[in-house]
């Protein structure tokens, strides 16, 4: 089995930052098997229902604005795997949720910034599948729930967001210390989550403390209740990395399963 991974991936600039969050992920691949194909599930593409891309090739999306000029430069050529979008879309079915395919987009950055730094390379087939931010943790539960087979069939679930994403905050933060309300975030939610704690999980809205300061909107933790449920019944939590860019962005990630 390939566990399941959760990543929090940051600012778009990302590759050209030294950075502990940087340095992890330049490591990540050679901690695993290598699989033969790569689902992300990005913050950055929300959609009505789960949709997957299913191109022979993907184009690098530049979803950002404003950023140093060698940035728009980066390119992340990975294959596409329509057979295994079609897969995704059967497993979901299955579970009895509506799901749909899209034969144009390619990867944006919460895909390609990760992926390039893991796997420079760019020579593992890569499907994207988005997110629902309007229907909430449980049903990103059942999305991984529903896909669970896949970490069985040699395909790495990368699940790409950000631990805690207060962006309204980031400026002022920059180059400051972790203030407290993001680390009390974060310490609960880690804990929840090595304690197997999944009904306090899906209610973090209430019970994490700072959790909507941290989460204004839920689209850059959702992927993680993806990965989650990707583990299948063993839902226990690795934390692989911990630290923090810009003060507010936690860059936490966890492998899910054994």
């Amino acid at each position: 089995m390939l566990r399941p991974l959760f990543i929090s991936h940051g600012a778009p600039t990302l590759p050209f930052e030294d950075v502990a969050a940087r340095h992890f992920l330049e490591g990540l691949a050679a901690t695993m098997p290598r699989p033969r194909a790569i689902l992300a599930v990005s913050a950055h593409w929300e959609t009505r229902i789960p949709t997957v891309n299913a191109v022979e090739r993907n184009q690098t999306i530049h979803d950002f604005s404003g950023f140093p000029q060698p940035l728009y430069r980066l390119s992340y050529p990975a294959a596409g795997n329509p057979h295994l979008a079609e897969r995704v879309v059967d497993l979901l079915a299955e579970a009895g949720l509506s799901a749909a395919t899209d034969t144009t987009r390619g990867l944006d950055h919460g895909a390609w910034v990760p992926l390039m730094l893991a796997w420079p390379n760019a020579d593992i087939p890569v499907v994207q599948l988005s997110v629902q931010s309007q229907l909430g943790p449980g049903h990103h539960l059942e999305v991984g729930r529903a896909i669970a087979p896949l970490a069985h069939e040699g395909v790495l679930i990368v699940a790409s967001g950000s631990f805690t994403h207060d962006l309204s905050s980031w400026r002022g933060q920059a180059g400051m210390a972790e203030p407290e309300w993001v680390t009390a975030f974060a310490d609960w939610f880690d804990a929840a989550l090595k304690e197997g704690r999944i009904c306090d999980l899906l209610a973090y809205r209430r019970l994490a403390p700072h959790a909507e300061r941290n989460h204004p909107s839920e689209e850059h933790l959702l992927p993680l209740f993806v990965a989650l449920g990707a583990a299948g019944p063993d839902a226990s939590a690795h934390r692989l990395h911990s630290s923090n860019t810009y003060g507010v962005l936690r860059m936490d990630a966890y492998a899910f399963g054994h």
